[in-house]
């Protein structure tokens, strides 16, 4: 058993920094010793979801043990960490659909906090059980996952660049090639350009989008997203709803048409249909960042033959796209580095939280 500080939510809207166990891995189980965890959005609401949990969905860190049934890895591999953890043999893994898996998956099975298979008394918290965010728990010193949550790092990416992978890069970069299959020589458009906008800029850049056009409110970020692809942007009002001026700007950048693709990234209930006015006829609009809130929309947008998808994490594969993303890292193509715009101790993890929600950073990460 080892004791270690974590981030723990209490379920009622808050967190505090404490002392938990962590027991040793069995079966397919992998002690990992966290060496950063990125700071998201859905880090802060797990706060309120219900029940204590170890927080934590991002991470990276060093095996320091395995149980006697893992075989892909050994002590002393750097691994990075995904949330969405296939079984490999249930409908959805065999149809390809790893991110959705009808066994494992936290989200699709409706319980944002699901342990899957993992024994839930392998991680207490005075004495008693507790879950660990997502199955992985990564803002803690150590976590114990299954394997198949785990990636190996065969290239050498600091860890705290590592760690942002198994969630913003990977569902921006994926909602663009795995999800949309952006075409090369097409013309994107991204609405909102936090981590996961900056994502789906880049991934557009490295699938060969002839125009990129990044629309924003604050105009530092659309500064930022030209580091990363874009090869134009608009500055959108606050009260422009539905963004349909901004619309206007885009359809008279694209021909009068519309782009043949819009992703919208802002998770602002309201723009969820926005990218449909982006898109020309026929075009695809993709809802990215996660609006599970119900929304009124015009069915007009959809004319003509305008496809809108919703995809999830942007369709991983973990096994086959995270060793795909650390060799575009290799390559310099893909930009995880310049993206940690801030390093905190866990014990400044309110600070992280602060710079999150005031956009000061493209994103935050905690380094043990």
């Amino acid at each position: 058993m080892i004791h270690c500080k974590a981030a723990v939510a209490d379920g009622k809207g808050s967190f505090s920094i404490q002392e938990i166990s962590v027991a040793e891995p069995q079966g397919d189980e992998v002690l990992v010793e966290i060496k950063a965890a990125g700071v998201c959005h859905t880090d802060w609401d797990s706060q309120s979801w219900g029940k204590p949990l170890v927080m934590g969905h991002e991470g990276a860190g060093i095996v320091k043990q395995v149980g006697a049934n893992v075989k892909s890895l050994k002590v002393g591999d750097k691994v990075m960490l995904n949330w969405a953890i296939p079984c490999y043999e249930c409908f959805q893994c065999q149809e390809g659909n790893q991110h959705i898996c009808e066994r494992n998956s936290a989200v699709t099975a409706g319980n944002k906090v699901s342990e899957g298979h993992a024994t839930l008394a392998s991680t207490t918290f005075n004495n008693n059980p507790i879950e660990r965010a997502f199955s992985l728990g990564t803002m803690s010193e150590y976590t114990l996952v299954r394997e198949s949550a785990c990636v190996k790092m065969h290239v050498e990416i600091p860890f705290s660049s590592a760690a942002i992978v198994g969630c913003g890069v990977m569902t921006g970069y994926g909602s663009v090639v795995n999800a949309a299959k952006v075409k090369s020589g097409s013309s994107v458009v991204v609405l909102g350009t936090g981590g996961v906008g900056l994502n789906v800029i880049q991934g557009a850049r490295i699938s060969g989008a002839g125009k990129i056009i990044a629309v924003d409110i604050n105009p530092l970020r659309l500064e930022m997203a030209k580091e990363y692809g874009a090869t134009h942007t608009v500055l959108a009002e606050k009260n422009d709803k539905g963004l349909t001026e901004a619309a206007k700007v885009v359809k008279s950048m694209t021909n009068g048409r519309g782009a043949d693709y819009a992703f919208e990234c802002t998770a602002i209930p309201e723009l969820g249909a926005a990218p449909l006015a982006m898109v020309r006829n026929a075009g695809m609009a993709v809802q990215v960042s996660g609006i599970e809130q119900e929304i009124l929309i015009d069915m007009n947008l959809f004319e003509w033959d305008k496809i809108y998808i919703n995809p999830l994490y942007g369709k991983t594969r973990p096994q086959i796209d995270f060793p795909i993303l650390q060799d575009l890292y290799a390559k310099g193509e893909l930009i995880l580095d310049k993206m940690v715009t801030r390093t905190y101790s866990l014990d400044d993890l309110p600070n992280a939280f602060a710079d999150m929600h005031a956009g000061r950073n493209a994103k935050g990460v905690i380094v043990f």
